[in-house]
Parts: structure tokens; C-alpha cells; sequence
């Protein structure tokens, strides 16, 4: 039995973020959230195409700097950050960090006044703008993400010495197709530019992935048009997108290895080598992760091609991976290759859960690998 693993295909990421690069216009910075997958090779093959990377704690902080020696980290963010944590952020010099609270303005101020610096930084706003058609909302009402509007318009108005307010950054949704995304950053910068006279407004992520429908791929064209539009009504601003998800999602794949076939009350469940403990995204996300069958001619039971669960190996209901109603029949010893495995993937699994061997990690074409899985 071969161990589990994530391959990565580090040239179809490579293009696909040189695709995304190309549709965005010249004023608008691309910046990869490390959240969505620290892999160091995917950081290093998008350091030489995105604008920048953004950190969301110390420890993306510190891994980015082994990493990726010298590379500047162009914004630090994330909830309820403490001394050390911006301290953190005051050596490593980012170029913006974005403050979520009065509190948190004050208490990096005081360690820029003490270190003898000015730090710029953005805002990050709760603002009442329209998300429609989101997955995931955090902005528009109470939350625990960024400060108010008007109390952003009275730090903007009279900042504590230490600090430079650059703008404004506003994360307000998930699962938002291009129409609608781009409609959220025209109503952030507007208010930036109206309310706080702001140059630089970073509007976040949150661009829709699928993964009912792995080849209906979010339109970067489109949504690169839409910001030229903002950005012709604003000429003095500079606009920065920070997707994560949408940007890394299709380059990773799970394979494993089919263990058990059998029916129970008319179902056909299908148990693989590892599970939701090395994959959490159907998990996490509540849908049937996508994955094509690699036909291994296994003997015993085989899957019929109707409604079947595919589960891991933990003593749990809840570890399902996918339950697809019809798909290609499945036997032991097949590989199935798990798509869209490139994002909140391994770095949000609960690893530690029965103590399975972790996967391996390897590069290249995911089917190709399948197809010589343990041979």
C-alpha cells in the first residue's frame, strides 16, 4: 500500500497565475494569501509573478522569510494581534500592515514611536456594501472583522504619531463571481476615496471556486475589465486584490488508494487510505470534493456506477470525502485522484487525529503519477 499524497502541478500553477497576472490591469496589485496553501513550492513559483504575498500571523511571517529570503512581505493581516505579533511585523518591515481596531492602531504606534519608525498602514473597514450571491459573508454587520466606518473616518482624521493611514483594506465576502466582486470593490473604493481621501484600498479576495463544477473557473478577464472600469473613475488610486483560494485551488491533488468496496443498506461505500484527516476541505466546506477513478484492476467487489460514499480510514461518520450519485465503477486497488486539493487542503486538517502517517508531497502530473501509483 502506498502512503496518500498531495501532488502539486507546479507549471499548470505557474500559468494560471500568469493568466490571472495578465487580465488585471497595470494598477491593480496581485498579492497570493498565504493562508490558502504555505507550500514552499508554491510560493516560490509565485514569487516571480504575483505582486506580493500577505501574511495573516507570525508564523506566515517567519515562513516566509525562510522561504523566501529578502522578498519583502507586502501586507500583514489577520484579527487580534498582539505586541509580539506586530513587533514581528516591525522587523520583518512590511510594507502595509492592516489594522482591524483603535486598539490595535495604538498598540503598534507605541512600538513604531519606541523602534523610531513610521509604519504605514490600511484600515480594514466593516462597510455596508451589497455581497450578493456570497458563500461567505464577513462584512455589512456585526463582526469581528475590522472597525467601523466611522470610527476609521476619526483615526484617518487624527492618527497616533507613529503610523501613516495609506487607505483602507475591506475583506467583506466569499464565492463572489466577478460581477459581484468587482461591484464590492467599487462600492469600497468609492467610500475610501469619498470618506477618507484614501490612495491605496485593497478590496481582498473571495473570488468564486467551484467545486461541483471544477472547469467553470472564475473570469480574471472579466473582472480585470470591471476594475479598469473603478479605476478610470478614481485615476489617483491603486487597487490590490489578494485572492488565495482562486489562485491555487486547481494545482493540487489527493491520491489514494482504494482499500474496501461493500454495499450496506443498498449503498456502495468506498474506503480509501487516509481521508478527511489529510483532505478536510469536503469537510470543512460541506460538499463532495471531485476526483477521477485510475482503474487499477483490482479484484473483489466492484462499484456498480451509481450513488456511492468514498470515506477515509477514521473511526468517524464524518469522514467523507465525496458521495457522488454516479461516476465510473471503483474496485480495490484503483487510485482516485482528488482534484482541487491546492487550497485549504492539508494546512487545515486535523493531522493529528488517530495519529495516521501524514501523506507524502510530491511535483508533477497528478493523473500520470496515478497511473503508476506503488508500481
Amino acid at each position: 500500500m502506498t502512503r496518500p499524497a498531495y501532488v502539486y502541478d507546479l507549471a499548470a500553477l505557474a500559468g494560471h497565475a500568469a493568466a490571472v497576472r495578465a487580465a488585471l490591469p497595470e494598477r491593480v496589485e496581485l498579492l497570493y494569501a498565504v493562508k490558502a496553501n504555505p507550500d514552499p513550492g508554491i510560493l516560490r513559483t509565485l514569487a516571480g509573478t504575483v505582486d506580493g504575498f500577505e501574511a495573516a500571523s507570525r508564523g506566515e511571517l517567519h515562513h516566509l522569510a525562510a522561504v523566501l529570503p529578502g522578498r519583502r512581505v507586502a501586507a500583514f493581516a489577520g484579527p487580534g494581534k498582539t505586541e509580539e505579533d506586530l513587533a514581528a511585523a516591525l522587523a520583518a518591515e512590511v510594507a502595509r500592515v492592516h489594522v482591524e481596531s483603535a486598539t490595535e492602531l495604538h498598540r503598534l504606534a507605541g512600538l513604531a514611536r519606541a523602534a523610531g519608525r513610521t509604519v504605514d498602514v490600511l484600515l480594514r473597514v466593516n462597510l455596508p456594501v451589497a455581497t450578493p450571491g456570497a458563500v461567505l459573508v464577513m462584512g455589512g454587520a456585526a463582526s469581528p472583522f475590522g472597525m467601523d466606518p466611522q470610527e476609521a473616518v476619526r483615526l484617518t482624521d487624527d492618527p497616533p504619531a507613529g503610523v501613516r493611514v495609506r487607505g483602507v483594506h475591506a475583506h467583506l465576502a466569499s464565492g463572489l463571481d466577478p460581477a459581484a466582486a468587482a461591484t464590492v470593490a467599487r462600492g469600497v473604493t468609492e467610500w475610501a476615496v469619498r470618506h477618507l481621501r484614501a490612495g491605496e484600498v485593497n478590496v481582498g479576495g473571495g473570488m468564486a471556486v467551484d467545486y461541483r463544477h471544477p472547469d467553470r473557473r472564475f473570469d480574471w478577464h472579466t473582472y480585470g475589465r470591471l476594475l479598469g472600469e473603478v479605476l478610470a473613475e478614481h485615476p489617483t488610486v491603486r487597487l490590490r486584490i489578494e485572492p488565495g483560494r482562486a489562485v491555487s485551488v486547481y494545482c493540487g491533488s489527493y491520491l489514494t488508494e482504494v482499500v474496501d468496496v461493500k454495499r450496506s443498506q443498498g449503498r456502495w461505500f468506498v474506503i480509501v487510505a487516509g481521508g478527511t484527516h489529510h483532505l478536510r476541505t469536503p469537510a470543512a466546506k460541506g460538499h463532495s470534493q471531485p476526483f477521477v477513478v485510475v482503474p487499477r484492476g483490482g479484484a473483489g467487489p466492484r462499484t456498480d456506477g451509481g450513488p456511492v460514499t468514498v470515506v477515509g480510514q477514521l473511526c468517524t461518520p464524518k469522514d467523507v470525502l465525496a458521495h457522488p450519485d454516479d461516476g465510473d465503477p471503483i474496485a480495490v486497488g484503483d487510485v482516485l485522484v482528488f482534484g482541487m486539493a491546492g487550497a485549504y487542503a492539508w494546512n487545515i486538517s486535523h493531522r493529528d487525529f488517530l495519529l495516521h502517517d501524514p501523506p507524502n508531497f510530491t511535483t508533477g502530473d497528478p493523473l500520470a503519477l496515478a497511473r503508476v501509483w506503488g508500481r
